[in-house]
């Protein structure tokens, strides 16, 4: 840093103490009604024992998970609001196009009753339901946890498998491929139709259209925030059926479009007619 520099550095520094005393003056003469701003120390990406989380670029983490320490997560995968991904002890590995969502738990085993150290290893195109618990489990390629359930040290869920929702699965348990286990503790229930396998896969491939749209989201300025609330304030009032009677056609702003593939299908209802 050269003289210049030094001496910019040193007014920035200046400015921005100032800043800070007069806030402390002011919060002194509002005295019980003042209102205090206190920095988060949440930290979406976090260090641990030296080791550091590994994201691939084209990968989703929520501003609001948590992925601490020895964590691998692969390309075009999707870490969702509240999740916490734990390796500290042990390590985890997701894979490519799985998906992870709100509020799950993914920790880890230095060791267990049996002496086993497991890490925690998820694979390709996984979808894990919201609010689920893995602890030291493997989930393979392509297989269903449903929401609020838990697997607990030593689980294997094979390629093409499904944990109902809600279900508790006992350590060392392995789920087999194209079966459907739930209930407490969990034990086979069915055979998964092709149909079911084939929503697996389906399931993954929208999250990671979704995911594209919250990760656009979550990067945009404020200022981009602003006009677009403006935007949508102002065409929410359009009417289209007063505007086609006018032959009158607005055009929606490119910023308010979303990609097809994340929208529901849209489907034309026929409303019968009577003739009197």
């Amino acid at each position: 840093m050269g003289t210049l520099g030094r001496a910019i550095y040193t007014v920035g520094n200046w400015i921005r103490g100032s800043g800070k005393a007069l806030d402390r003056v002011g919060s002194l003469l509002q005295g019980s009604h003042r209102f205090e701003e206190h920095l988060s120390r949440h930290r979406t990406l976090m260090d641990v024992f030296n080791k550091s989380p590994l994201v691939d670029k084209d990968a989703f983490v929520a501003p609001s998970a948590s992925v601490i320490g020895d964590v691998q997560i692969g390309k075009g995968s999707s870490i969702w609001y509240g999740c916490v991904l734990r390796g500290d002890v042990n390590n985890i590995s997701v894979g490519s196009g799985t998906n992870i969502q709100d509020n799950s738990l993914v920790h880890v085993a230095k060791t267990n009753l049996g002496g086993k150290v497991l890490p925690t290893t998820i694979g390709d195109k996984v979808t894990v339901g919201h609010s689920a618990v893995i602890h030291g489990c493997t989930v393979e390629d392509e297989a269903f946890v449903g929401m609020g359930a838990t697997l607990l040290d030593g689980v294997v869920v094979e390629k093409h498998a499904m944990v109902a929702a809600g279900s508790l699965v006992k350590e060392n348990t392995r789920i087999p491929s194209g079966e459907v286990w739930g209930g407490n503790p969990a034990k086979f229930m069915r055979k998964l139709t092709d149909e079911e396998i084939a929503y697996i896969s389906k399931s993954a491939e929208n999250y990671i259209n979704l995911a594209h749209i919250h990760a656009a989201e979550n990067s945009k300025s404020f200022e981009e925030i602003e006009v677009e609330r403006a935007l949508r304030k102002k065409y929410a009032r359009k009417d289209e059926d007063y505007d086609s009677m006018l032959g009158i056609v607005r055009e929606t702003p490119p910023e308010l479009v979303l990609p097809d593939n994340v929208l529901p299908e849209k489907t034309t209802t026929r409303v019968p007619t009577t003739h009197y």
